[in-house]
Protein backbone atom coordinates (compact mmCIF):
# COMPACT_ATOMS: atom_id res chain seq x y z
CA UNK A 1 0.00 0.00 0.00
CA UNK A 2 2.41 2.56 -1.15
CA UNK A 3 1.60 6.25 -2.06
CA UNK A 4 1.77 7.27 -5.95
CA UNK A 5 4.87 8.72 -5.41
CA UNK A 6 6.78 5.69 -3.90
CA UNK A 7 8.98 3.61 -5.58
CA UNK A 8 7.15 0.91 -4.48
CA UNK A 9 3.50 1.45 -6.59
CA UNK A 10 3.77 -0.05 -9.53
CA UNK A 11 3.46 2.90 -12.55
CA UNK A 12 3.81 3.30 -16.52
CA UNK A 13 7.71 3.90 -15.73
CA UNK A 14 8.15 1.20 -13.34
CA UNK A 15 5.37 -1.46 -14.12
CA UNK A 16 6.54 -3.84 -11.16
CA UNK A 17 7.00 -3.00 -7.79
CA UNK A 18 10.16 -3.07 -6.39
CA UNK A 19 9.50 -4.74 -3.30
CA UNK A 20 11.83 -7.19 -1.35
CA UNK A 21 9.92 -9.82 1.34
CA UNK A 22 12.38 -10.11 3.99
CA UNK A 23 10.05 -12.48 5.95
CA UNK A 24 11.25 -15.50 4.63
CA UNK A 25 15.27 -14.40 5.28
CA UNK A 26 13.62 -14.18 8.81
CA UNK A 27 12.01 -17.07 8.75
CA UNK A 28 15.19 -19.08 7.82
CA UNK A 29 17.26 -17.01 10.29
CA UNK A 30 15.22 -17.38 13.12
CA UNK A 31 13.15 -20.43 12.85
CA UNK A 32 9.24 -20.67 13.37
CA UNK A 33 9.22 -20.05 16.95
CA UNK A 34 11.95 -16.86 16.52
CA UNK A 35 9.50 -15.31 13.88
CA UNK A 36 6.34 -15.78 15.28
CA UNK A 37 7.64 -14.36 17.99
CA UNK A 38 9.27 -11.11 16.19
CA UNK A 39 5.46 -10.46 14.33
CA UNK A 40 4.23 -10.07 17.84
CA UNK A 41 6.88 -7.51 18.36
CA UNK A 42 5.98 -5.70 15.58
CA UNK A 43 2.36 -5.90 16.20
CA UNK A 44 3.24 -4.17 19.68
CA UNK A 45 4.68 -1.43 18.06
CA UNK A 46 1.48 -1.15 15.76
CA UNK A 47 -0.94 -1.44 18.54
CA UNK A 48 -2.98 1.00 20.75
CA UNK A 49 -2.21 0.66 23.98
CA UNK A 50 -5.62 1.23 25.37
CA UNK A 51 -7.13 -1.18 23.03
CA UNK A 52 -4.55 -3.74 22.56
CA UNK A 53 -4.95 -4.42 18.94
CA UNK A 54 -4.17 -2.06 15.73
CA UNK A 55 -7.46 0.24 15.25
CA UNK A 56 -6.73 2.57 12.05
CA UNK A 57 -5.91 5.28 14.33
CA UNK A 58 -3.14 3.33 15.53
CA UNK A 59 -1.80 2.21 12.17
CA UNK A 60 -2.21 5.85 10.24
CA UNK A 61 -0.29 6.98 13.61
CA UNK A 62 2.35 4.50 14.16
CA UNK A 63 3.18 3.32 9.97
CA UNK A 64 4.37 7.24 10.30
CA UNK A 65 6.27 6.79 13.23
CA UNK A 66 7.31 3.54 13.24
CA UNK A 67 7.44 2.44 10.14
CA UNK A 68 8.02 5.77 7.97
CA UNK A 69 5.77 5.55 5.72
CA UNK A 70 3.74 8.22 6.29
CA UNK A 71 2.74 8.57 2.68
CA UNK A 72 0.14 6.18 3.49
CA UNK A 73 -3.35 7.71 2.29
CA UNK A 74 -6.55 6.89 4.86
CA UNK A 75 -7.51 4.75 2.13
CA UNK A 76 -4.27 2.54 2.22
CA UNK A 77 -4.54 2.17 5.98
CA UNK A 78 -8.65 0.91 5.60
CA UNK A 79 -7.50 -1.43 3.00
CA UNK A 80 -4.98 -2.88 5.05
CA UNK A 81 -6.94 -3.25 8.56
CA UNK A 82 -9.63 -4.77 5.89
CA UNK A 83 -7.50 -7.06 4.76
CA UNK A 84 -6.91 -9.15 7.91
CA UNK A 85 -9.54 -8.75 9.54
CA UNK A 86 -11.72 -11.75 10.26
CA UNK A 87 -13.97 -11.04 12.54
CA UNK A 88 -14.98 -7.91 10.97
CA UNK A 89 -14.53 -5.98 14.46
CA UNK A 90 -12.87 -3.07 12.72
CA UNK A 91 -9.32 -3.79 14.22
CA UNK A 92 -6.63 -6.43 14.30
CA UNK A 93 -6.16 -8.61 16.97
CA UNK A 94 -2.20 -9.98 17.38
CA UNK A 95 -3.62 -13.43 15.36
CA UNK A 96 -5.35 -11.41 12.87
CA UNK A 97 -1.67 -9.26 12.20
CA UNK A 98 0.25 -12.33 12.07
CA UNK A 99 -2.06 -14.41 9.79
CA UNK A 100 -1.95 -11.60 7.52
CA UNK A 101 1.62 -10.97 7.02
CA UNK A 102 1.72 -14.67 5.92
CA UNK A 103 -0.52 -14.16 3.59
CA UNK A 104 1.77 -11.12 2.38
CA UNK A 105 4.31 -13.16 1.87
CA UNK A 106 3.78 -15.65 -0.96
CA UNK A 107 7.79 -16.70 -0.59
CA UNK A 108 6.90 -17.03 2.93
CA UNK A 109 3.08 -19.24 2.93
CA UNK A 110 4.98 -21.59 0.37
CA UNK A 111 8.35 -22.20 2.37
CA UNK A 112 7.07 -21.90 6.02
CA UNK A 113 4.13 -24.57 5.94
CA UNK A 114 6.45 -26.97 8.17
CA UNK A 115 7.61 -23.68 10.18
CA UNK A 116 3.66 -22.57 11.38
CA UNK A 117 2.94 -26.35 11.93
CA UNK A 118 5.94 -26.79 14.34
CA UNK A 119 4.96 -23.91 16.16
CA UNK A 120 1.48 -24.70 16.70
CA UNK A 121 3.09 -28.44 17.41
CA UNK A 122 4.87 -26.82 19.82
CA UNK A 123 2.16 -24.21 21.41
CA UNK A 124 -0.45 -26.70 21.62
CA UNK A 125 1.64 -29.79 22.89
CA UNK A 126 0.67 -32.12 19.38
CA UNK A 127 2.50 -34.22 17.43
CA UNK A 128 2.45 -35.48 14.50
CA UNK A 129 1.45 -38.89 13.42
CA UNK A 130 2.98 -40.17 10.58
Amino acid sequence: MASPKSPTRPTQQNPQPNFHDFLPTMAGNLGGEGLIGELCNGFELLMDREKGVITFESLRRNAAAVLGLGDLTDEDVRCMIEEGDFDCDGALNQMEFCVLMFRLSPDLMEASRCLVTEVIEEEFGFTRRH
